[in-house]
């Protein structure tokens, strides 16, 4: 059944592409470039696009990290990643970013936000400074990016972005409360954002997965919380992998394993006042007898 409106909705976002916007990328390769591509999911999905041949760049702060992830890539993969080192907190990241690509003869197809931090701990204690770092790298900066690269990508027709947001954004968070809070947005964002590219070829993807065995609950403080015992635990290449399929397919949202997809299924019946205080059970960061994350055998 043909629905006029739609279709004609999508039609104008069609008529839109700009021969300029097209023609201003012509004899330039395009390029997947991951924020946060030096570890854990990020490497992981490095890897997976450089499998298919696809140009890879990865952007991260430290150029010592880089440089071992380029070598760790390579080694996987065949394929050798552009490196950009680059803190993209800072307001000209997604031109910087423009530009290394551009002096590689590469254009920005494919954007995916994974840089991230967290904090655990009581949000009256914690310390302005990082609440406000976890702000601009959470929140200020993807919404940055994302905005960059919708206003690149949208004009020319093609395009995606892959936001990695959390399981987090479904539930409420004690004592990881901005943490949580800011998966929230991205999840909100993303999914809004889907809907407004819808017919222009640009396709926006949330990803909201558990607790990943990586160092980032250690970094974080949480590495004794409840939580890293529940069997929800994936390791980042089963991430990886589900977010390249779920893209690949076009989902707008992205549950990695089947007990996160079940949970997240029925999770939205509960109120949060019965789900918070069991989320403050299982992200209590005391100290408890809890195997760490790095003694398990697929920890990365």
């Amino acid at each position: 059944m043909r629905l006029p409106g739609i279709v004609d909705v999508r039609l104008a976002h069609r008529a839109r592409v700009s021969l300029e916007a097209v023609a201003a990328v012509r004899g330039l390769t395009p390029a997947v470039v991951i924020t946060g591509g030096s570890k854990g999911i990020g490497l992981a999905l490095a890897k997976r696009f450089a499998k298919t041949g696809k140009p890879v760049a990865i952007v991260a702060r430290g150029a010592e990290a880089l440089s071992l992830a380029v070598d760790e890539i390579a080694a996987a993969t065949g394929q050798r990643p552009l490196a950009i080192p680059l803190d993209i907190t800072v307001e000209d990241s997604g031109a910087q970013i423009d530009k290394a690509l551009l002096a590689a003869d590469l254009y920005l197809d494919i954007l995916v936000n994974c840089a991230g931090m967290g904090l655990s701990g009581r949000f009256a204690e914690q310390e302005t400074a990082d609440i406000e770092r976890l702000i601009a790298l959470n929140i200020s900066t993807l919404t940055r990016l994302t905005h960059h690269a919708v206003g690149s990508m949208s004009p020319r027709g093609r395009g995606g972005i892959i936001n990695v947001a959390s399981f987090a954004g479904f539930v409420p968070g004690p004592y990881q409360a901005m943490y949580y809070a800011s998966k929230a947005f991205v999840i909100s964002l993303s999914q809004s954002l889907a809907q407004e590219e819808a017919g222009t070829g640009v396709r926006i993807t949330a990803v909201a997965p558990g607790p990943v065995d990586t160092d980032f609950h250690a970094d974080m403080g949480a590495e004794n919380a409840l939580y890293r015992r529940l069997p929800m635990s994936m390791s980042a290449d089963a991430v990886a992998a589900s977010i390249y399929r779920g893209y690949s397919m076009g989902h707008r949202l992205i549950v990695p394993g089947l007990l996160n997809r079940a949970l997240a299924a029925v999770i939205g019946v509960f109120p949060y006042p019965v789900i918070a205080p069991v989320m403050s059970w299982l992200l209590w960061p005391g100290e408890r007898d809890v195997e760490s994350p790095t003694d398990k055998p697929d920890s990365k």
